[in-house]
C-alpha cells in the first residue's frame, strides 16, 4: 500500500509537481486548503507525509514553513528543488490586447513584474495558488481575464499559453521539504543537511557566543535567518540549516554547545540534501 501525501493548493499548483518528485512510486495525493492543514493532518496522522515550501531562490525563506515547524513536533524528511516556470495563460481566444485581470498567487505576481508592467491597462488579482488562478479563469472562459500559472495548470483547465516564461528570473527555483511525524536517523555527512531553530538571550554578543561552536568545529551553517516570536514582541529566534547530521560526531558536539547556550534548541529533522546551496 503506497503512502499518502498532502500538499497545500490543488493539481497543477507548484506544491503537486514537488510532491511527485519527491514521492514517485505509487503515493497517493491529498490537496489541502493551507498550509497549516497540511502540518495537522500529517500530526493527526491522517496523512504520512506533507510537502510545504520552505525556500525561494528570488525570495528567500517561506515564513508560513518556517513558523510551522517551529511550533509543531513535525521533522523534515526529504527536500526537493523545483524550476519555477511562469506562463500567461488564459482562454484559446484571449489576446494580450484584450486582458483586463491578471489572477495568480501574490509572490507569482511579484515575480512577474515586468510583464505586468507591461500590461498597463491590465488589474493584478490575488489568488490563493497559481494553480487556483488558473481554475479561475478556466472556469470563466472570459478572454479579458489571464492567470499566471504552471504549463501544467493550464492544461489541467483548459487553457492555451499566451506567453511563456514571463518570470522576471529565468533561473527560479523553490525548495519543497517532506515533513513526517518522525526523526530520520539513516544518514551521516556531508551529503545530510539538519535543520533547527535557536533562541537566544537579549543581550550584546549572544549571537556570536552562539554560534562560535560552527566555526571551531568546523560545521558549515548553510542557512541562518531570524524570526520574530510572536508571544514576545521585538523578540527574535533563528532558524538554520548545517550540512551534516547529529550522528555525525562533529554536529553532535556542536549542537550540544548550542543547546546549552541558548535558551531552547529545536531541531526540525534531517535529511539528504537535494542540491548545492
Amino acid at each position: 500500500m503506497g503512502v499518502t501525501v498532502a500538499y497545500p493548493g490543488r493539481d497543477g499548483a507548484h506544491a503537486a509537481a514537488a510532491a511527485e518528485q519527491l514521492f514517485s512510486n505509487g503515493a497517493e495525493f491529498a490537496p489541502m486548503s493551507s498550509f497549516s492543514a497540511v502540518v495537522a493532518a500529517v500530526a493527526s496522522a491522517d496523512v504520512d507525509f506533507g510537502v510545504l515550501p520552505i525556500e525561494s531562490s528570488l525570495s528567500g525563506p517561506v515564513a508560513e514553513t518556517h513558523d510551522l515547524l517551529y511550533s509543531s513536533l513535525l521533522s523534515i524528511s526529504a527536500e526537493t528543488i523545483l524550476r519555477i516556470r511562469h506562463c500567461l495563460v488564459g482562454p484559446a481566444d484571449a489576446s494580450l490586447r484584450d486582458i483586463r485581470i491578471v489572477h495568480s498567487h501574490p509572490a507569482a505576481l511579484d515575480q512577474c513584474r515586468r510583464l505586468l508592467a507591461s500590461m498597463p491597462w491590465a488589474t493584478a488579482m490575488a489568488s490563493s495558488s497559481t494553480a487556483e488562478a488558473a481554475s479561475v479563469v478556466g472556469a470563466k472562459g472570459d478572454p479579458s481575464e489571464a492567470a499566471i500559472a504552471s504549463e501544467r495548470a493550464a492544461k489541467l483547465h483548459g487553457l492555451t499559453v499566451i506567453e511563456g516564461d514571463v518570470g522576471d528570473h529565468p533561473e527560479a527555483y523553490t525548495r519543497f521539504v517532506a515533513v513526517a511525524p518522525y526523526t530520520r536517523v539513516d544518514g551521516r555527512g556531508e551529503a545530510w543537511r539538519t535543520a533547527f531553530s535557536f533562541v537566544t538571550d537579549h543581550r550584546p554578543g549572544a549571537l556570536y557566543n552562539a554560534i562560535e561552536p560552527f566555526a571551531r568545529f568546523r560545521i558549515d551553517l548553510a542557512q541562518l535567518v531570524s524570526r520574530p516570536i510572536p508571544e514576545t514582541p521585538w523578540r527574535y529566534r533563528f532558524d538554520g540549516v548545517l550540512i551534516g547530521h547529529p550522528l555525525d560526531e562533529a554536529v553532535r558536539e556542536t549542537l550540544a554547545e548550542l543547546a546549552a547556550r541558548t535558551r531552547r534548541l529545536h531541531v526540525f529533522g534531517s535529511y539528504p540534501a537535494a542540491g548545492p546551496r
